[in-house]
């Protein structure tokens, strides 16, 4: 969520250059998504929602897990709420239905969390890691064995992919240029494999549980994020990674990478207990949709301006720097007074 709320504006405003041939250009593109085929550290921030979305499970869910029943509508609320939320975003109380993006972040957290959620009550984890193997085989399969109309199968260009075909034709509302404007991508069938995503947070988050050392939970966690860089890659030689497709592909390599940053932070927060560490991202995290949602309602650019217009002037050419720092200040300031005060946005 820190890259989300200007971690990133603040990273290229560092690290891009004029010269096309200086190395921190290449920083600077991490910090940027791929037009389409490939990874960058960028791609990595939603996948990483949603693999923790999964990992949280276990912790919130277990007490039910001998009587599931209870906790169905509450899943089925947090499900619908996100949805509702990323409908909100989008713009629907402009009842501008034709002009509208239906699609959304939000609304695929909520139907991977709802998924991954019942999938944790009803089955063990040999029965999740199954589920979460069928979803991106049968995916792929899907892409593999079915053409568009017109077109041919496992055909993953822009312009003729199956899963845009089917944004095309059947999502409503419009199909925005800079979401690779061919299809959308949280649309209808790119969103198949996010419950995988998920699928990987959960078994991470049920081996976190687990009575294995400290140590032995964080060498197997990276080891499994390796295994997942491995496969991906692989797999990505004939089955791209794609984020826009949200190939099966990406999702371990996503999932892999996930992994060696849960195993690398469980080690410095739980393992070592440097605590302390974690505080500026804790604030950021306790309210991650309240700030998400907010500041596409609260302009804290021009609040930047006012409070540090005038620094930002007298510092020449990092006065653009200066108003995204103060963007960044103002936005954890806001959430460090809600934490401070115990006001949390809960889904």
């Amino acid at each position: 969520m820190f890259w989300i709320i200007g971690g990133d504006a603040i990273a290229r405003e560092l690290f891009a250059s004029d010269d096309p041939q200086r190395w921190t250009n290449r920083v600077a593109e991490q910090f940027e998504h791929v037009a389409w085929e490939g990874f960058r550290f960028y791609d990595l921030i939603f996948p990483l929602f949603i693999f923790l979305v999964g990992c949280v499970l276990p912790y919130s869910l277990r007490k039910y897990a001998g009587n599931p029943r209870v906790v169905y509508g509450r899943i089925i609320r947090r499900g619908l709420f996100l949805v509702l939320l990323g409908l909100l975003v989008n713009g629907v109380l402009q009842f501008d239905f034709a002009n509208m993006r239906f699609a959304h972040v939000l609304e695929r957290i909520g139907i991977a969390y709802v998924v991954a959620a019942l999938l944790y009550l009803h089955t063990t984890w040999r029965g999740q890691a199954v589920a979460a193997a069928a979803i991106l085989l049968g995916y792929w399969a899907i892409f593999e064995f079915i053409p568009p109309p017109g077109g041919v199968a496992g055909d993953y260009s822009i312009e003729g992919n199956l899963a845009g075909y089917i944004d095309r034709n059947y999502l409503p509302g419009i199909i925005l240029e800079k979401y690779y404007g061919y299809g959308d991508n949280e649309g209808y069938l790119s969103t198949i494999p996010a419950p995988a995503t998920a699928l990987l947070g959960l078994l991470a988050g049920t081996f976190l549980q687990s009575t294995a050392k400290p140590w032995r939970k964080v060498f197997w966690l990276a080891s499994a994020g390796l295994v997942c860089l491995v496969v991906g890659n692989l797999w990505g030689l004939s089955f791209p990674i794609i984020k826009n497709l949200w190939t099966s592909s990406f999702v371990l390599v996503a999932g892999g990478w996930s992994l060696l940053l849960l195993s690398l932070f469980y080690a410095i927060v739980d393992v070592l207990g440097l605590h302390r560490l974690a505080f500026f991202w804790v604030v950021i995290g306790m309210n991650a949709i309240t700030i998400y949602v907010g500041q596409r309602i609260v302009d804290f650019g021009e609040i930047s301006n006012f409070f540090f217009g005038g620094i930002a002037r007298l510092s020449g050419s990092s006065s653009t720097l200066v108003l995204l720092l103060g963007v960044i200040a103002l936005k954890w300031g806001l959430l460090y007074f809600l934490y401070r005060h115990r006001i949390f946005l809960r889904v």
